[in-house]
């Protein structure tokens, strides 16, 4: 792995010299292990500790099938999804990997007793399938966590409604969160230059998420003008979104749980602000009751803020606790779009609000290449700039998943994998200069 890595942050080496490069039987890697998918049965949610459930061990590295590609992962992050694979909920994940290794062939490799976590990735390609011809051995890349096969009609118009559409990392197996991860060849994409490794790698799959989302035709088709309500506008998908509503003129509504989260929405442009736990909202005062009127309460407060105006979007991922209100909120004729649930997935809500006043909810899920590609390159042209909080080394994937999932974070959590310290892998230093402080400002 030392030669892999002396090679990689080389400079002036060539494709040749890096393809030469031996590749190692085995690699460190974060996993979950199908013999402990019990370990927390009969737990509530609150109780779980996903660090116990996360092991950093040896694991064989996998033979690179035609369209697929061995890439030296320089760093990572940590995401929701990550945190769901460690609890083993809603179901443990091991059930996906087996699925998948019976679809097509080349897929086997996939059914381990480990499963090699983590949903996105920046690094340098080691290794090209036989039939890759979009990058080759050096190329420095970031990866979007789509992996379809697209052999079915459905997926060529979208490829996320491809019935074969799976989140590498999730719903495959060696995912980013290790010294090496394995691709589809048309998950990746150029690394933004004036990034480091940790910067590059913590956008993939939230600001992909986000965009479409929010401006895809896929998604809500946000428009100059709109009003965007924004849950956890400070958190991995929020800050995101809050970005993509300033960038396409639209008004955010940022809703936070703190003063320190308040303050970084303000400093990416954010005016409208609610701090949901300094105004004590408790949609749910019993565990199945909702209050209509703390829903009314909040929604008095947007039009406070707004001037009278209701949102013409709202940007959902809470889900049960927040869902009622944001379907009473929406204005008429409004757009609820959902792409997550990490407060819960039934989702309750008074349905007159929805269908008497014509509003819609759109579920969108991650987002198809070109989704991906697009955000990228608002990234790689400085447009978006990635909101990295805290950067934990690969050993301590354990108390990075923990913070994601007790919601002590800002922004996204970054992992080192090969890297060896933070700050490396810049290479257009011109650009960089120019947004520091935007690249910066969530960091402590």
């Amino acid at each position: 792995m030392k030669q892999i890595v002396a090679a990689v942050t080389a400079e002036n080496i060539s494709a040749d010299e890096i393809g030469s490069v031996p590749v190692p039987e085995s690699y460190r890697a974060a996993v979950v292990l199908a013999a402990e998918s019990d370990m927390f049965e009969g737990m509530a949610t609150a109780d779980k500790d996903p660090a116990k459930a996360l092991h950093v061990q040896q694991v064989a590295t996998p033979e690179v099938g035609p369209d697929e590609v061995l890439v030296a992962v320089m760093a990572s992050s940590v995401n929701y999804n990550t945190v769901w694979t460690a609890l083993f909920e809603p179901l443990p994940t091991f059930g996906f990997l087996q699925r998948y290794a019976r679809t097509v062939p080349g897929a086997g490799k996939h059914d381990q007793p480990f499963h090699v976590v983590g949903s996105d990735l920046s690094g340098v390609v080691l290794r090209i399938g036989a039939a890759v011809r979009s990058v080759k051995p050096g190329d420095r890349v970031v990866a979007h966590c789509l992996n379809v096969e697209l052999t079915d009609p459905d997926g060529h118009d979208d490829s996320m409604l491809d019935p074969e559409q799976r989140i590498w990392g999730f719903e495959t197996n060696y995912g980013g969160l290790g010294e090496l991860a394995l691709v589809k060849a048309n998950q990746l994409m150029p690394k933004p230059g004036h990034l480091t490794w940790e910067e590059a790698a913590a956008s993939g799959l939230v600001h992909s998420t986000a965009y479409r989302q929010l401006v895809s035709r896929n998604g809500a088709t946000m428009k100059q003008g709109d009003v965007v309500l924004i849950w956890g506008a400070a958190g991995g998908l929020g800050s995101y979104a809050t970005q993509l509503v300033l960038n396409g003129g639209g008004i955010p509504v940022c809703v936070v749980s703190s003063p320190r989260k308040a303050e970084l929405v303000r400093a990416m442009g954010g005016e409208l602000v609610i701090d949901r736990k300094a105004e004590g909202f408790r949609f749910w005062p019993e565990e199945n009751v909702q209050d209509p009127r703390e829903w009314k309460r909040f929604g008095t407060l947007v039009r406070d803020l707004t001037g009278g105006t209701d949102p013409d979007i709202v940007f959902e991922h809470p889900g049960r606790e927040t869902f009622g209100a944001s379907v009473y909120v929406a204005r008429r004729g409004g757009t609820i779009v959902t792409c997550a649930s990490t407060s819960g997935y039934e989702h309750v809500y008074d349905n007159r609000h929805l269908w008497m006043r014509l509003k819609r909810i759109v579920g969108t899920h991650f987002a198809n290449y070109r989704e991906a590609w697009e955000a990228n390159r608002l990234i790689t042209r400085g447009m978006i700039h990635p909101t990295l909080s805290t950067v934990y080394p690969l050993d301590r994937i354990g108390q990075a998943v923990q913070e994601v999932h007790t919601n002590q974070h800002n922004g996204k959590v970054g992992v080192l994998c090969l890297a060896q310290g933070t700050d490396q892998g810049v290479e257009d230093h011109e650009t960089r200069e120019r947004h520091l402080a935007k690249i910066t400002r969530f960091r402590s």
